[in-house]
C-alpha cells in the first residue's frame, strides 16, 4: 500500500474549493427543480438558479467547508497528517444528481494518514465534523430567532437553509453507517454517540419539518445495517 506523507495546501486549497462549487451548483439545481423544471420553463429556472445560488453557497461553505476543516484539524492535533482530497466520479454524481433534481452530494472527504490512531482519538476526530454543523446550527438558529426576519425575506430564507443543512448534515453523517462518522463515534463510545444523536435527533424533529417517524426510520434503518456490517465482515 503506497502511503502519502506529504500534502500540498495548494492542492488541498484547490480541492475544497472544487468540491465547494460543485455542491453550490447541485444544491442550486436541485432547489430549481433540475432538468424537468428547466425543460418546462427555462426562464423561472435560470431565475431560481441564480437566486438561491449565494444562499447555497453560504450553507455549503459554513456546514460542508467548516465540517471537513474540523476533522482535518483535530486529526492535526493527534498527530496525524490531513487533508481534503476529492473524488473525480464523487464529483459527477453530485453535479449530475443535483441536475437530475435531487441530490447525492459525495465530493470528497478529509484523508487522513496515520498508523497509530486508538478508538478515542479516531472517534474524536470524527465526531469533530457533526459537532461543528451543531454549532452552526445554534448560530444560525439563534439569529433566526433574534433578528426575526420576515419569514418571506430573502434574509429568513438564507438562515433558515444554513441551519437546516448545517442540522441535516450533523444527522446524516452521525449514522451508523462505514465509513460515516458515526460508525466511528459508536465503535468508540456507544454513550456518547447515542447523546449526541439524541440531541441531533430532537433538533431534526423540531426544527426541519421532517417527520419524526421518518428520521426515526433512517436512524434504525442505520443501526440496523450497522449490526450486519459488523455480523457478516
Amino acid at each position: 500500500m503506497t502511503i502519502r506523507y506529504n500534502i500540498s495546501v495548494t492542492e488541498e486549497l484547490k480541492d475544497i474549493v472544487m468540491a465547494d462549487v460543485v455542491l453550490i451548483l447541485a444544491f442550486s439545481f436541485t432547489e430549481a427543480g433540475g432538468v424537468g423544471s428547466l425543460a418546462a420553463n427555462s426562464k423561472t429556472f435560470m431565475q431560481t438558479l441564480v437566486r438561491f445560488m449565494p444562499i447555497a453557497a453560504l450553507a455549503v461553505t459554513l456546514s460542508f467547508v467548516l465540517h471537513e476543516m474540523m476533522h482535518k484539524f483535530v486529526a492535526q492535533h493527534y498527530g496525524a497528517i490531513a487533508g481534503f482530497r476529492t473524488s473525480r466520479n464523487g464529483l459527477m454524481i453530485t453535479l449530475i444528481t443535483g441536475f437530475f433534481g435531487f441530490l447525492l452530494g459525495i465530493p470528497g472527504a478529509t484523508m487522513i494518514y496515520t498508523s497509530s490512531f486508538t478508538k478515542r482519538e479516531d472517534g474524536i476526530v470524527s465526531l469533530a465534523g457533526p459537532l461543528t454543523n451543531l454549532a452552526v446550527f445554534a448560530v444560525f438558529l439563534a439569529a433566526l430567532l433574534l433578528i426575526a426576519p420576515s419569514q418571506s425575506s430573502y434574509a429568513y430564507i438564507a438562515i433558515s437553509y444554513t441551519f437546516f443543512i448545517s442540522i441535516f448534515l450533523a444527522f446524516f453523517n452521525m449514522l451508523p453507517i462505514p465509513p460515516l462518522d458515526g460508525s466511528k463515534v459508536l465503535r468508540w463510545n456507544k454513550p456518547v454517540y447515542f447523546a449526541t444523536m439524541g440531541v441531533i435527533f430532537v433538533l431534526m424533529v423540531y426544527f426541519t419539518g421532517i417527520p419524526k417517524l421518518t428520521i426515526l426510520y433512517m436512524l434504525m434503518m442505520a443501526l440496523f445495517f450497522s449490526f450486519f456490517y459488523r455480523t457478516v465482515i
